[in-house]
């Protein structure tokens, strides 16, 4: 069986994030929105077949996260991923930037650094700053070719007896970085040698393009393990953000507990039973969906790459090895970021996100969720490019 992704459903008359918000954030309607991190793309029949199934069943009480379900991502995460876990390893949470907060709660204090790679997704600042610890920012490094890597060495020089925590995005969003082994090594040493406790965000883990291979930082070492809260989810992978489900894996009893302890003043509960359901049926039908998914979500990138080859002057994609998340560098165009972002909306009737809310590394970028059917791609192929046509052409208005 193949599935195909030229169609989907539409989702502009339902309260999808990303078409509701037009005029508010763009000013607006009429603007193709490509910036909220789901897929205009059909969630997978299994995953609904399953939901059906369980609608049957007329009680809708309170349920327990059954171990049915654990046990299915477990199996999953071993076979994709290489690593293995027990259920007694795991939590429910209903979202990795939930989960993100408690882990700062649990293991630091106000006025404590907490390290930040930018650029980066804007909730790992917000998490720090509304729970009034402070952002220890280390960049990333971009080197000539694009691609970004880890500064250690200007970690290092930062890092003080109050740091303790490092936010890990892995598999980068925005820059679509898979960190190779040997980057996670150098980083695992830093933590170790300054007592930092690394919370690692790998919900992009399954949308990793070959030949990449995302290697969980717990994955890394016992030692790693050790010092590792790591949060997994369907969310991206089977476009199911909408069931609000993940879970966190904490392998050391010690920060277990402690993090428990947390996570229960917050009455996380145990989820919605459809969300058990979509779960477990996702993690164990899954495998061809993902392949073929990853095929249709390459050829769209490519598509993206080939325009923006085009017109190397004004516009760059950094070359992608996770996500469906393009990172494009526009700084060519000489534009503002206020600017920059009024081209994409007047010019190109394109809403995206603008690259200078990931932290000051992304000025002069923009981020462009490229999960999208064939048609709606081959849409924002044709406007992106009569936009850079015409700047190409006859300068910008602004």
């Amino acid at each position: 069986m193949s599935y195909s992704f030229d169609t989907s459903a539409n989702r502009e008359d339902t309260n999808a994030e990303k078409y509701k918000l037009r005029e508010k954030l763009f000013g607006s309607e009429d603007v193709e929105p490509v910036w909220v991190a789901d897929m205009d793309i059909d969630t997978p029949d299994f995953v609904i077949d399953a939901i059906k199934k369980r609608l049957e069943h007329p009680v809708f009480g309170y349920e327990e996260m059954p171990d049915s379900a654990f046990e299915a991502q477990i199996d999953w995460l071993y076979r994709h991923h290489g690593i293995k876990y027990e259920v007694g390893d795991m939590l429910y949470s209903h979202s990795v930037v939930a989960s993100m907060r408690v882990a700062i709660e649990a293991f630091s204090e106000a006025g404590d650094n907490i390290i930040v790679q930018t650029p980066v997704y804007p909730p790992f600042f917000k998490s720090v700053t509304e729970l009034d610890r402070k952002v220890l920012v280390n960049p990333l490094k971009q080197k000539e070719d694009g691609v970004y890597t880890f500064d250690l060495e200007d970690l290092e020089s930062q890092i003080d007896e109050k740091t303790k925590m490092l936010l890990l995005c892995s598999p980068h969003n925005p820059v679509g970085r898979v960190w190779k082994k040997e980057e996670l090594e150098s980083l695992l040493e830093l933590c170790l040698k300054h007592n930092i406790v690394v919370f690692s965000d790998e919900i992009h883990s399954d949308l990793v393009y070959t030949p990449n291979k995302h290697i969980p930082f717990a994955s890394i070492s016992d030692k790693a393990r050790d010092i590792t809260i790591s949060t997994f989810g369907v969310g991206k992978t089977f476009n199911m953000a909408g069931f609000a489900i993940s879970t966190v894996l904490i392998t050391n009893e010690n920060l277990r507990e402690q993090f428990a302890k947390a996570h229960s003043k917050v009455h996380f509960a145990e989820g919605s039973s459809l969300s058990h359901e979509a779960f477990e049926a996702a993690y164990k039908n899954g495998d061809m969906w993902l392949s073929d998914l990853k095929e249709h979500l390459y050829r769209n990138y490519t598509l993206l790459k080939e325009l923006c080859d085009r017109y190397p002057e004004l516009i760059k994609i950094i070359p992608i090895e996770a996500t469906y998340l393009a990172w494009l560098d526009c700084r060519g165009m000489g534009l503002r970021d206020r600017h920059l972002r009024d081209f994409f909306v007047k010019e190109a009737k394109l809403g995206l996100n603008a690259g200078i809310s990931f932290g000051k590394a992304g000025s002069g970028f923009m981020r462009l969720n490229f999960a999208l059917d064939s048609d709606k791609m081959s849409k924002i192929i044709r406007q992106l490019e009569s936009a850079l046509k015409n700047r190409k052409n006859n300068g910008s208005k602004y």
